[in-house]
């Protein structure tokens, strides 16, 4: 019969079976649960007030005017969030406007001192041989490794 302790995670001894690492993933996906239902909710919320404005017009309650205002404030609301979404994307333009000026900059730098030293300029070479080569190994173990995957897969 299992005991209502070690349900809870503890072992005879009193100590807990799982460690920090064990109890990550089941924190994150409930952490991703809560946020997913307070997302639904805000969703349903917004869904009942324009719910409940349609149902305003239809019945004829309330005036003509304050159903209109309603829909200035909603159109207000999702005028707000549509600029808080372009000023969003205007500053990530910006931050990579600046990103490729660095690194443009230091591109433009690393060639200027590699045509004034030559042994600088040795070194980059070499740097780029080694970094294609292992490319080409690289490549060339995949291509094996999958070719290898695909015959036991043929013959099997």
């Amino acid at each position: 019969m299992v005991s209502q302790r070690s349900l809870l995670g503890f072992n005879e001894n009193g100590s807990t079976k799982l460690n920090k690492e064990d109890r990550m993933p089941e924190f994150n996906r409930l952490r991703s649960s809560q946020r997913a239902k307070k997302e639904h909710a805000s969703l349903l919320e917004d869904f009942r007030e324009f719910d409940r404005t349609r149902l305003d017009l239809e019945d004829g309650g309330g005036s003509y005017d304050q159903a209109l205002l309603k829909e200035r404030a909603t159109l207000n609301r999702s005028t707000g969030q549509v600029d808080s979404v372009i000023s969003q994307a205007q500053e990530t333009l910006k931050s990579l406007v600046f990103q490729r000026s660095t690194f443009g900059g230091i591109n433009s730098k690393l060639s200027n001192v590699s045509s004034r030293l030559p042994t600088v300029n040795h070194i980059l070479s070499a740097i780029k041989k080694k970094k294609s080569m292992d490319t080409i190994i690289l490549s060339l173990l995949a291509a094996v490794c999958t070719f290898l995957i695909l015959i036991y897969w043929w013959t099997k």
